[in-house]
């Protein structure tokens, strides 16, 4: 496959303030240190000092960092396949600018001027510099070389990643130029920035890289001047971060003297989020693109394993749970989140068709049991609601642990409790078509489908009858490996599980188990969450469930990992194979590489089911509504996926 990773770094280096010597000896060191970074950000003014103040207007100093960049510049003749961006003031015509220089293999490929000079509370920039807004087309010559010199510089590897650049201030403006250098094409996005530290100020500057990098579905490596900057009346805290399409990859704020940050940027994910959203629209202003030297880690083209190898060395392997956040307090509310998304839905659906009556069939798995819980929410926006839940055994499949359960839930939730035992209505029914009317063994999927059936038929027609409304229970994973019967549990009148995969499901239903505050519930729910899963159309043996879904289509971590790559970022199953075996470095790649080739082939054969999906709110970024987020055909053919997998 195609290596689609960059490595980029934020450096921060230690200085002292107008000497220049000093500073790009300091700077050198760190380049060779860190020339394993395709991309290497340096702050604002770097060479000099960003606080020199009134020693911008002295003559040795601006001779002197026009010699350190040049230093600078011939010391990356020794490091290749890197670019640097270092901070520097250059005079061009009659004024002085704040610039970012690009260095790359021996040479000054081009430099940028700062377009936004604040000259505001503790900032008095507009006494030094002038703003480069406006300059295009422009060369500027240091020492008798020519070089590309003006806000219309993108800086272009060859090879997908595309840098535009603001400087400092121009992050914190409504018309951000690094938005214009975006529209144009670029994806990554730099800033040498110098900002101060003041209370609040930390947090702001966060959001400011996080969202801006998440608007313009780019990369976008900030560094900003250490202490090392004098302290006279600011303090600078050297606040570096790495962001992606607005998430924050790595950061640090008052680093160790010489601290570099590094993170692996994707570009494929970049370039996905922009054909995505057609709403990314293309600029119709001019930039000159300079051609830079920035290699990719490891080999052009990489093999799965060995892309698992690199990212784990680079510390971005990706979760196990991409639908599951981390972070316990983020989790909880993401879970509150959804559940409420549901619930709202439902109720919506309620007023409009002025059907107070819900029907919905328990099985004490985990499925229903959320739809209960999103019933039960339901309920306390629309008081008028009515619940009647029907649990539908079937003797000799259905175990006492999932009966048991299915009963304590109903009454805890306060519904109306109703169970209709399917066996004689399955047996008769086969009679009629003429099967044998018992369990044949593996593969006999008329029996087994009769009852998913049986079970939707006696809830249409009990909604029917009570004038009421069937909420499906069936969720997101099940959909997308086709996992439920057709016109059976795949039917229903409302599904508010169909984009909640089977790990967020857990995770929504140990939540609310935690926070209900009745012990019971708490106690029936948990019981739930550790059930196996099983849609227990089998025999059961000696009580105990024997159809185990995930013996039969794999564990749903894994088929959601799948789910959320090829889906949300449209990556290739040699890819996402890749990523899979970092994520599950214990899991033999063979044993992977097959679940993943299940995966394919059942998402793309049972497409028939999703194409005639009942309603459901979407609550995340993949879902596979056939209205909304998902359109294919039936009969497409996996055979392209596939190979790649041979």
């Amino acid at each position: 496959m195609r290596n689609t990773f960059l490595k980029t770094g934020a450096a921060v280096p230690a200085l002292q303030v107008g000497n220049v010597s000093y500073n790009c000896d300091v700077i050198i060191s760190m380049m060779k240190e860190n020339s394993d970074c395709s991309l290497l950000v340096f702050p604002e003014l770097c060479i000099t000092g960003y606080t020199c103040a009134d020693l911008f207007q002295q003559s040795l100093l601006l001779n002197q960092a026009v010699e350190g960049l040049f230093e600078i510049a011939e010391a990356s003749g020794d490091i290749l396949s890197s670019t640097f961006v270092v901070g520097v003031p250059l005079q061009y015509g009659n004024q002085l600018y704040n610039c970012a220089a690009f260095v790359s293999e021996g040479k000054i490929c081009g430099i940028v001027p700062k377009i936004s000079i604040p000259t505001y509370s503790e900032f008095y920039e507009g006494r030094w510099f002038a703003s480069g807004k406006g300059i295009v087309n422009a060369v500027i010559t240091l020492k008798g070389k020519s070089i590309p010199f003006g806000t219309d510089l993108l800086f272009d590897n060859g090879n997908g990643a595309v840098i535009g650049t603001e400087i400092c201030e121009d992050l914190w403006v409504m018309d951000k130029p690094g938005t214009h250098a975006c529209m144009a094409g670029a994806n990554i996005l730099v800033n040498p920035s110098a900002s101060d530290e003041v209370i609040g100020k930390y947090e702001y500057r966060r959001n400011l890289v996080s969202s801006h990098s998440g608007d313009c579905y780019c990369a976008y490596i900030y560094s900003s001047a250490g202490n090392d900057e004098s302290s006279t009346d600011l303090v600078f805290s050297g606040h570096c971060m790495i962001a992606e399409s607005g998430r924050i990859l790595n950061e640090c704020i008052y680093p160790h003297r010489n601290h570099v940050i590094t993170a692996l940027i994707d570009l494929d994910r970049l370039n996905h989020d922009r054909i995505h959203q057609n709403t990314c629209i293309n600029s119709d202003e001019t930039y000159r693109h300079i051609p830079v030297s920035m290699g990719l880690p490891g080999k052009d083209e990489l093999s799965p394993s060995q892309l698992a190898k690199m990212l784990k060395k680079e510390n971005r392997v990706p979760s196990r749970m991409p639908f599951v956040p981390e972070n316990d307090e983020e989790l909880a509310q993401r879970c509150r989140s959804i559940l409420m998304i549901q619930a709202q839905g439902l109720a919506t659906r309620v007023r409009s068709t002025g059907i107070h009556t819900l029907v919905i069939g328990i099985s004490g798995g985990l499925d229903s049991t959320l739809a209960l819980l999103v019933c039960n929410e339901a309920r306390k926006i629309v008081p008028q609601i009515h619940i009647i839940a029907i649990t539908m055994p079937n003797k000799g499949n259905t175990t006492s642990l999932t009966y048991n359960n299915a009963m304590s839930l109903m009454k805890l939730l306060d519904t109306e409790i109703r169970e209709v035992e399917i066996g004689k209505g399955v047996a008769a029914h086969l009679s009629d078509i003429g099967h044998a009317g018992m369990y044949q063994g593996e593969g006999d999927v008329a029996y087994e489908n009769a009852q998913a059936r049986m079970r939707t038929y006696i809830l249409m027609d009990t909604a029917n009858m009570e004038n009421g409304l069937v909420v499906g229970t069936g969720d997101l994973s099940e959909l997308a490996l086709g996992w439920c019967t057709y016109n059976g549990d795949h039917m229903s009148m409302y599904g508010v599980n169909a984009s909640v995969p089977k790990t967020l499901v857990q995770y929504i239903c140990r939540a609310y188990a935690l926070t209900c505050g009745n012990e019971d519930l708490k106690n029936t729910l948990l019981s739930i969450v550790d059930t196996p899963i099983s849609p227990e159309l089998t025999p059961n043996k000696d009580g105990a469930i024997a159809q185990k879904t995930e013996d039969k289509i794999g564990k749903y971590d894994l088929n959601d990992f799948f789910l959320y790559w090829m889906m949300r970022y449209g990556m290739e199953p040699e890819k996402i194979l890749g990523m899979a075996m970092a994520a599950y470095e214990e899991v033999e790649e063979e044993t992977i590489r097959e679940a993943l080739k299940r995966f394919y082939n059942r998402f793309f054969h049972q497409q028939f089911k999703r194409s005639c999906l009942p309603d459901g709110p979407k609550v995340g970024s993949v879902t596979l509504s056939p209205r909304g987020d998902w359109r294919m055909p039936s009969d497409a053919s996996v055979a392209m996926w596939l190979k790649q997998l041979i």
